[in-house]
């Protein structure tokens, strides 16, 4: 599934069962680490691209929306984006946001990441991702992978017993 084709459905149809091809579905939960190297070219988005073609269904919390736009926003501040492609890569990026699945960042969600904050030493919006993906993961009863290319928000997600990508972080460390 490219961007532009990410799942919208109900995220309570879907299931780990094999699909007709058997193999086992994915479920990818996007961090905004993750979306952005969907639309600014930088080490890890032609993995990321590739990951996401065999996805059958992603989400990702409401506030990665403002996330997103704000980092494309700095990709044109900054130049990694001319200021023409950094508007284009936004309004791919909000033609395709309806097509993800938007967990809320409801009272339990926060109040949620107010404890992982703690536990794993995480910022707000990073212990906000986590507690989302966790939600979500228990909310559908099967596994959910968590696509995240921020150490530390990583690092929480494998201890927190969640499924991370990619496998490895250190080929995009600075």
């Amino acid at each position: 599934m490219a961007p532009g084709r990410a799942g919208g459905q109900d995220p309570g149809q879907e299931d780990r069962r094999p699909d007709h091809r058997g193999r086992s579905k994915l479920i990818l939960y996007l961090d905004s680490s993750a979306l952005v190297k969907f639309y600014v070219e930088e080490p890890g988005s032609s993995e990321s691209l590739a990951l996401y073609e065999r996805v059958d269904l992603a989400g990702t919390v409401m506030v990665a929306r403002a996330e997103v736009s704000a980092g494309l926003a700095r990709a044109g501040r900054t130049g990694a984006l001319s200021g023409p492609k950094a508007r284009e890569a936004l309004g791919l990026f909000h033609r395709e946001w309806p097509r993800l699945v938007h967990v809320l960042a409801s009272e339990g969600v926060v109040a949620r990441a107010d404890a992982l904050s703690w536990e794993y030493e995480l910022r707000g919006y990073d212990a906000v991702h986590l507690a989302a993906a966790l939600v979500w993961q228990e909310t559908l009863g099967l596994e959910v992978t968590l696509a995240s290319f921020d150490e530390t928000l990583w690092e929480a997600g494998e201890r927190a017993g969640m499924e991370v990508w990619p496998e490895s972080l250190a080929a995009y460390l600075d």
